[in-house]
């Protein structure tokens, strides 16, 4: 039996990045990109006029000139043209390119306008001068300049990310092509969700609840069911080893007569890495590495194991060969009540975690009536990791939190 620590240290033995695919900016969100993208050009592109207003030269302003003829309006997105007059304005609209000749902008908040009645043209009377020249103008490559790295290789695609993305032109981006999981249920006690379990059967639900969570942490997922059943295990297991970049299993790893899964996968060439970890609950958990590359997680069968045990170990090592350098790990939190917890194991307590007034991040222990409790799950949202070497820990005690809800 091993530790949490040495089970963490050899899980994370076996993490690799995995292979790129190609896809449309508007597929690619939640994705990590896999190729440095960099401005195509300046931004802005040109000297932007940032308010609804005129444009004029300051020059005139420091001249003493306080109204200017309007030549023309311009919107934006139309190609601007040169100011004819110096003394003149352009009446412009924010998102404009600043034409040739002005270089200064005032809003209409600090405007007024007249119309001579004799010759139809209005006027802009300004009625609070401008403190400098370039004032509301955003100045071409003021934010970025052409050729800078905008976002770099191993960045997740959120909504800003892809917004800049879209701004220079990536139409198709390199990512990370999402981990391929089999989620594997186990024993004979299982039935589908929609059947009427009779008195001795329960329904398939780890299967499900270990799929939602892969998919959550951007797997690819499948679902498949064994009965314990050492010759229809040998025929399924072959094909998920091959094809998927990991398999989740659940039940089938204790030391019961029908566990057969240990001695099955190392049948099928499967290298076991440990089998059982000092740890409560999910101490026969089995972890292996079959030679075409897949990795196996064998979780125990019982729902809060299977749960606490996914969200240990395989939820960050799915994480990981999307996003190597940016894997969550616990946060710390606050014993809200004293535990005691005399075996030496390393103890996962289901908790509420609750933001305090005073700022602290404040653990509540829930009630479970053991690892096969799966209705205790309903009202946690994390589970504290309380070391082995410890059998008392008074309320108060800081402890790493794994966030699941």
């Amino acid at each position: 039996m091993i530790s949490v620590a040495e089970a963490t240290r050899l899980i994370a033995a076996t993490i690799r990045p995995l292979g790129v695919e190609y896809l449309s900016l508007s597929l690619a969100a939640g994705r990590v990109l896999r190729e440095d993208l960099r401005a195509d050009r300046d931004f802005p592109p040109f000297n932007r006029v940032a308010m609804d207003g005129i444009v004029v030269r300051f020059a005139a302003l420091e001249a003493g000139q306080t109204e200017f003829l309007v030549e023309r309006t311009q919107f934006a997105g139309q190609p601007p043209e040169p100011l004819q007059n110096p003394l003149a304005a352009v009446e412009i609209m924010t998102g404009a390119a600043l034409p040739e000749g002005a270089d200064t902008s005032i809003r209409y908040e600090d405007l007024t306008f007249r119309t001579d009645e004799a010759t139809g043209r209005r006027h802009a009377q300004v009625q609070v001068l401008p403190p400098r020249a370039g004032h509301n103008i955003h100045a071409r490559a003021a934010d970025r300049h052409q050729g800078d790295l905008l976002l770099p290789a191993g960045t997740a695609l959120g909504p800003t990310e892809l917004a800049v993305a879209a701004t220079i032109g990536a139409a198709t981006v390199a990512v990370t092509r999402r981990p391929r999981v089999a989620v594997v249920s186990t024993g004979d006690e299982l039935v589908p969700i929609s059947a009427t379990p009779l008195p001795h059967q329960i329904r398939r639900s780890n299967g499900l609840m270990l799929q939602a969570a892969a998919d959550t942490a951007g797997a690819v997922t499948a679902l498949f069911h064994f009965n314990d059943d050492v010759a229809a295990l040998q025929q399924g297991l072959p094909t998920l080893l091959e094809e998927y970049d990991a398999v989740v299993l659940s039940g089938g790893v204790s030391k019961g007569k029908a566990d057969f899964l240990p001695e099955t996968l190392r049948g099928l060439g499967v290298e076991q890495r440990f089998h059982e970890v000092q740890q409560r609950p999910g101490k026969p958990f089995w972890f292996g590495q079959h030679p075409a590359g897949a990795v196996v997680f064998a979780l125990p069968g019982n729902p809060v194991s299977s749960f606490v045990n996914f969200y240990r170990y395989v939820q960050p090592w799915l994480l990981a060969v999307q996003q190597p350098a940016a894997v969550p790990g616990p946060v710390p939190a606050v014993l809200a009540a004293d535990v005691a917890f005399r075996p030496a194991l390393t103890h996962f307590l289901l908790v509420r975690l609750e933001d305090a007034p005073d700022g602290r991040r404040l653990a509540h222990p829930e009630r479970a009536g053991g690892s096969g409790d799966q209705a205790s799950l309903l009202m946690s949202n994390a589970f504290l990791e309380l070391p082995a070497e410890q059998e008392h820990f008074p309320a108060g005690t800081v402890l790493p939190a794994w966030r699941f809800r």
